[in-house]
C-alpha cells in the first residue's frame, strides 16, 4: 500500500512538473509585429482559435506564430508588447498564426496606440509573458 501511494505521489509530481514546463514564460521576445484584422469578412480568415469568435478590431488582442501559441495554452492570456522606443501596451491573446515564423499580429487599434501606419506592415517589437 505504502509503495503504491509513493508511486502516485511521484506519478501526479512529475505531471505537474510537465504542465507547469509546457509553456514557458517569455521575456522580451524579439518579433515582427503584422496588423491583423479579427472581424468577420476581413482577410479571408476564419474565427479565432481560442475562442471560435470574430473580434472587433478595436480591441487590445493578437495572435501568436504557432510556437508561442503553444497549441493554445496562451489562450487569454496577457502579453506585453514594447516597440523600438520603449513604449509597451497589453494585449490579450486569441489567435494562432499557423504560417508565421516569430509573428504577433496585432489588431489595428494596437497600431493606433503605437501611433504606427498600418500601411508599413510590419515592424519590430519584443513581447513578454504579463506577470
Amino acid at each position: 500500500m505504502a509503495n503504491t501511494t509513493r508511486v502516485a505521489v511521484l506519478f501526479c509530481t512529475l505531471v505537474l512538473l510537465q504542465v507547469s514546463c509546457a509553456v514557458s514564460r517569455y521575456v522580451d521576445v524579439p518579433a515582427v509585429m503584422t496588423v491583423n484584422g479579427f472581424q468577420e469578412g476581413e482577410g479571408g480568415g476564419g474565427p479565432a482559435a481560442c475562442d471560435g469568435q470574430y473580434h472587433s478590431d478595436e480591441e487590445f488582442i493578437v495572435s501568436l506564430s504557432s510556437k508561442w501559441f503553444h497549441g493554445g495554452a496562451r489562450c487569454g492570456k496577457l502579453i506585453r508588447i514594447t516597440d523600438s522606443s520603449n513604449l509597451h501596451m497589453s494585449a490579450i491573446v486569441v489567435d494562432e498564426c499557423r504560417n508565421c515564423h516569430d509573428e504577433v499580429g496585432a489588431s489595428p487599434v494596437i497600431w493606433r496606440n503605437f501611433q504606427l501606419d498600418p500601411s508599413l506592415g510590419e515592424v519590430k517589437i519584443t513581447w513578454s509573458d504579463f506577470s
